[in-house]
């Protein structure tokens, strides 16, 4: 037993890492160890000879299993000075930057125009994106035959055959929160209704998924004085210019009459637009004032009250003013595209500190 005892303490002593520790564990008290294949024999002594070797084979295991053990913990302790050794870190260095996150141009865009509709008295108003056929299209004063209720232009929720309950999109327009607001606020009224809206088309300035913005007003003397003032002062202050001059063409929305498309003055130089200046137009929205039928539907008599109404891609404006020039883009996931055309987290829009920063 002297003799395991030295061979076995001098192995565990020499044992430079974990894996040659326990290899000196499996030869000493392992299963087929020598130390075991010792304990094993003490069923073949007398009970004289038993009473000597047991307690002797007893210490030499707990022996050898307290020196593994020790060496164990030496070796953990030594593999962990050299970490910290190769891996030290001076805690009076500044602290590293966290990654700014970024704001993505529709989310920014979006609040830039909320920031200016809420400077002039618009509230905001929301509404569900799966519309009834009479919010989206009817109450709009939409025509069973026009075009944009055909199924290659709206996404119409699947019915079962035999389902005669009135069919259900996924509004192709914000319109219907115009007619919800009526009908929950009533008049005077002056709200927008940002969100996104579906339309099937797909290429590079269209995509079915989109977002739009559109503002109603109705009090009981409203004209499209008031309209033409309010969109002038809107592309003032979205395009960040002094002077702006806007051009109202002739044109015809159901759910609006008068209606008129709004173009603005602007120039192209080397691809950048420049807007206030310049010969050229680009139409940026439409518009008019709201139809009877439409009042009607919203629960407002339209004997006393009128009023104008709007709507504009947010996408499409979000491109014009900061050049960004495929739509598919916003929908990408790309965050080198997103770093670029980000806008820091922090960043407020506001009508007097600045929409963009």
């Amino acid at each position: 037993m002297d003799d395991l005892r030295e061979k076995y303490l001098a192995l565990i002593s020499a044992a430079g890492d974990e894996a040659t520790l326990e290899d000196v564990r499996v030869r000493a008290v392992g299963k087929k160890g020598e130390i075991s294949l010792k304990m094993r024999e003490l069923g073949k002594m007398t009970p004289d000879e038993r009473q000597v070797a047991g307690p002797a084979l007893n210490a030499l295991k707990t022996e050898i299993n307290s020196a593994i053990s020790a060496q164990k913990s030496a070796l953990a302790d030594a593999a962990l000075e050299e970490r910290l050794k190769s891996e030290w870190l001076d805690v009076t260095l500044p602290s590293r930057p966290r990654p700014a996150g970024t704001i993505h141009p529709i989310s920014q865009v979006t609040e830039e125009v909320t920031a200016i509709f809420a400077d002039m008295g618009f509230a905001v108003a929301e509404g569900p994106q799966i519309e009834s056929d009479w919010y989206n299209f009817d109450a709009l004063n939409i025509p069973s035959h026009h075009p944009a209720r055909a199924e290659m232009d709206t996404f119409y929720m699947h019915r079962d055959a035999g389902d005669n309950r009135p069919p259900h999109v996924l509004r192709t327009h914000t319109s219907p929160v115009q007619i919800r607001s009526m009908q929950q606020r009533g008049a005077p009224i002056r709200v927008i209704c940002p969100g996104r809206v579906y339309r099937c088309d797909y290429d590079q300035t269209h995509t079915p998924m989109f977002h739009q913005v559109e503002g109603l007003a109705i009090d009981t003397d409203i004209s499209m004085a008031n309209l033409k003032w309010c969109l002038e002062e809107f592309v003032r202050s979205y395009f960040e210019v002094d002077d702006v001059e806007l051009r109202f063409r002739a044109s015809h929305f159901p759910f609006t009459e008068p209606s008129a498309e709004v173009d603005i003055r602007c120039s192209w130089d080397k691809g950048q637009l420049k807007v206030g200046e310049g010969d050229d137009w680009l139409e940026i929205l439409g518009s008019g004032m709201v139809h009877p039928k439409v009042l009607n539907a919203g629960g407002i008599d339209p004997e006393k009250y009128q009023g104008f109404a709007f709507g504009l891609g947010i996408d499409r404006i979000a491109m014009l003013k900061y050049g960004i020039p495929d739509l598919r883009a916003f929908f990408d996931s790309d965050l080198r595209w997103l770093r670029h055309y980000g806008f820091a987290s922090l960043d407020q829009p506001t009508v007097h500190a600045g929409l963009s920063r």
